[in-house]
């Protein structure tokens, strides 16, 4: 008797990488070591945050001494959110990252990229997720029509569908039942015929 195995299952994982103001200018630079690492940027987007949105994002940090600060640091200019994927993406990414404290990564991992980068505990330069939960959290708050795998399931399938999918189809199912030729058979018989007329 044979048994019969599923095919398995190859699982990227996601996770968020920001390029904080002020270091945008080595956006090109800091790209390259992302795609040298073995990261694929699977979206990326340049965007000005509000420092209403600044504190929605870092909404865990509210009620620290320097949520002010970070707030005011992030809203300061554009900044570059990426979605990076690979194997194990966000354990890579955070220790290509190294310490969030660019002072202590100076010391500890000085080759790592808030190391070469950042500045102080602050401005570290680069930000990452720091587990499945927040990548999940910060990817949907910058790319809010993204899909995170694993794909949804039970009510949060519904929701995406009910949110994104059903009203696509309904406009374009309603657009399509407006342009109905009246014998569609007809119709189309028409526009081969006169293709091959041509």
């Amino acid at each position: 008797m044979e048994l019969s195995m599923p095919p398995p299952q190859i699982y990227v994982e996601k996770t968020l990488a920001i390029i904080k103001p002020d270091i945008v200018d080595k956006e090109e630079e800091i790209q390259d070591i992302i795609l040298r690492s073995g990261f694929t940027i699977v979206q990326r987007r340049k965007l000005h945050l509000s420092p209403e949105h600044c504190s929605n994002f870092y909404v865990e940090q509210y009620g620290k001494m320097f949520f002010p600060n970070l707030t005011a640091y992030m809203s300061s200019g554009p900044l570059v959110a990426m979605i990076l994927a690979r194997y194990n993406a966000i354990s890579y990414w955070k220790e290509l990252l190294g310490p969030s404290n660019s002072l202590v990564a100076k010391e500890t991992h000085p080759d790592s990229l808030r190391a070469i980068y950042g500045t102080d505990e602050l401005r570290n330069a680069l930000h990452g997720s720091n587990d499945f939960a927040a990548a999940e959290r910060e990817i949907r708050f910058m790319f809010p029509a993204v899909i995170v795998e694993p794909i949804p399931v039970g009510q949060a399938a519904k929701d995406y569908l009910n949110l994104y999918v059903t009203p696509t189809l309904l406009k374009g199912l309603t657009e399509l039942c407006k342009q109905k030729p009246a014998d569609p058979f007809v119709r189309n018989l028409f526009i081969h015929t006169e293709e091959y007329c041509l």
